[in-house]
């Protein structure tokens, strides 16, 4: 421990050297004593740590791609006490942000209490979460070169610039390499299982934000219905909406619970309950359901349309909060009772920065016409840079990579049925996806976590497991805020008690 200590210092560190990229800085400091607890609701793919007198060689670099004048900084915690356990864990970022960011350090000390040495990147962009701060060159121009680097570029470089330093640290590079993350980090760690496919050995891609440009749209879809209609039904509408599709679905898979777990029985009419009164805190009176808040909650539900009816892509599903902050028909109310819509930024965002380039684009302007055709697009200019929709993880498989997904099935922000498009894509060009990929979808769970459902809190134990010790997981426990535990089953599969499809956690539940 004491030559490691002595060891923390930028001339004791040599630079990487990777094709393309040229290093620049190099910083080291020592972090000891130091003690943070990391609760499970910001640890995907993983449950609560708590860390305590950390000892840490705390290293920050920096590197250019020549030609392109970017400039990209990447993190690394490299652990001294506890000692190294030889695993190197990058961590991805959420949003707009990469990876370099104090919510993400939390992450990374909760590995690095595990023996773990972390790494995570800003991928060439600032750690705002603004994406009007490095989107555009001028009006008109996409900055590509940040674009590519957020897309998938730093994840690489930053992976093996940390294999490098890890190396120069401790004598020895890591002998496994793990990828953690969710929503954008989870479909950072599935570009690197397509473009980077013997980066890691294991990949923990939770609810991720693959098919970019018909992801965003898509969740714009409800909004673009309230403004072509000009009507915002109050949330207490969509809630209520929301009540009845789940207690009309509920028994559906077999026991009555307060989730859908087989959601693919659940076919809800929200027109059903149009007119019905409802008691609505936020007008302050009962009112009834109208059919203003049925078409939008069709719209939440059936996936986004064009002008004639046709399926542009995935919406939400029943469990899903329509209305919350950041949520898909997330609406405000005066004083007087009139409703205006409040579109989530990061959909905005890409349709008026990526797709339109113009900073002052107003997407409540745009007719259905100019919605598909803003939908069209933006797959195909951007499809290719940050998509993350190629399927064919063949190269992954033959690296001996392994990956898992969970995705919960009330997400808000990205449709669980999109990732289910995913998986079953690839198992089109790779029949024995099982083997080396498996999906987990998770009733009532939010977006990474949150939600009546659960959260499965060792995933990545069970990714280290099935990794180096070649044991598959055939299920996984998700425990919610309420310590109720569900059991989730690899995708097709779903969780059966007596010959009945359910969730409860029992010695006669089973994966069938």
């Amino acid at each position: 421990m004491a030559s490691l200590t002595s060891h923390c210092a930028a001339s004791s560190l040599s630079f990487p050297s990777i094709y393309g990229a040229d290093f620049q800085t190099i910083q080291a400091s020592l972090i000891q004593n130091f003690s943070t607890f990391i609760s499970y609701s910001n640890n995907p793919n993983s449950g609560d740590v708590n860390a305590q007198d950390l000892h840490l060689c705390n290293v920050t670099i920096t590197h250019t791609h020549p030609g392109t004048h970017d400039k990209v900084t990447t993190k690394i915690f490299l652990p001294i006490q506890p000692p190294w356990n030889e695993r190197l864990y990058t961590v991805g970022g959420g949003g707009w942000v990469a990876g370099l960011h104090p919510i993400i350090d939390d992450r990374m000390y909760a590995a690095l209490a595990g023996g773990y040495a972390a790494v995570t990147t800003d991928g060439g962009v600032p750690s705002s979460n603004v994406a009007d701060d490095w989107a555009l060159l001028s009006p008109g121009n996409v900055d590509l070169y940040a674009l590519q680097n957020f897309a998938s570029v730093s994840i690489n470089d930053a992976t093996l610039a940390a294999k490098s330093i890890a190396k120069s640290f401790y004598g020895k590079a890591p002998k496994y390499s793990y990828f953690s993350g969710c929503s954008q980090g989870g479909r950072q760690g599935i570009m690197a299982a397509q473009r980077y496919p013997e980066l890691f050995d294991g990949i923990a891609a939770a609810a991720p934000a693959i098919y970019y440009a018909q992801l965003f749209v898509s969740a714009f879809f409800p909004q673009q219905v309230m403004n072509e209609m000009g009507r915002y039904p109050h949330a207490c509408e969509l809630d209520a909406m929301t009540r009845a599709a789940i207690e009309a679905c509920d028994a559906e898979d077999g026991i009555v619970d307060g989730l859908v777990a087989n959601p693919d029985a659940c076919h809800f009419n929200p027109f059903a309950i149009v007119g019905k009164e409802i008691d609505c805190a936020d007008s302050g009176s009962n009112l009834s359901i109208s059919e203003a808040a049925a078409k939008v909650a069709e719209a939440a539900w059936n996936g986004s349309r064009a002008s004639d009816g046709s399926f542009l892509w995935y919406s939400h599903g029943y469990e899903a909060n329509l209305t919350a902050d950041e949520s898909p028909v997330q609406t405000t109310c005066s004083a007087n009772g009139i409703c205006t819509g409040v579109p989530r930024s990061t959909w905005t965002d890409w349709i008026r920065l990526f797709v339109k380039k113009d900073a002052k684009f107003n997407a409540v302007s745009m007719s259905r016409k100019e919605y598909a055709e803003t939908f069209i697009q933006g797959v195909r200019e951007f499809d290719s840079i940050i998509g993350t929709s190629n399927a064919d993880l063949r190269n992954f498989q033959d690296a001996g990579g392994k990956m898992i997904t969970y995705h919960g099935m009330a997400d808000m922000s990205i449709p669980f049925r999109s990732t289910r498009h995913y998986y079953d894509a690839v198992r089109e060009i790779s029949p024995n996806v099982h083997d080396f990929y498996r999906l987990f979808e998770a009733p009532g769970l939010s977006h990474c976590t949150g939600g009546a459902g659960g959260q499965p809190l060792k995933l990545f134990e069970s990714l280290v497991q099935w990794v180096e010790q070649g044991v598959a997981p055939d299920s996984l426990e998700a425990t919610n805020a309420s310590n109720q535990t569900n059991l989730l089953c690899p995708y097709p599969k779903r969780a059966a008690v007596n010959d009945s499809i359910g969730l409860l956690v029992s010695d006669q539940t089973r994966c069938r």
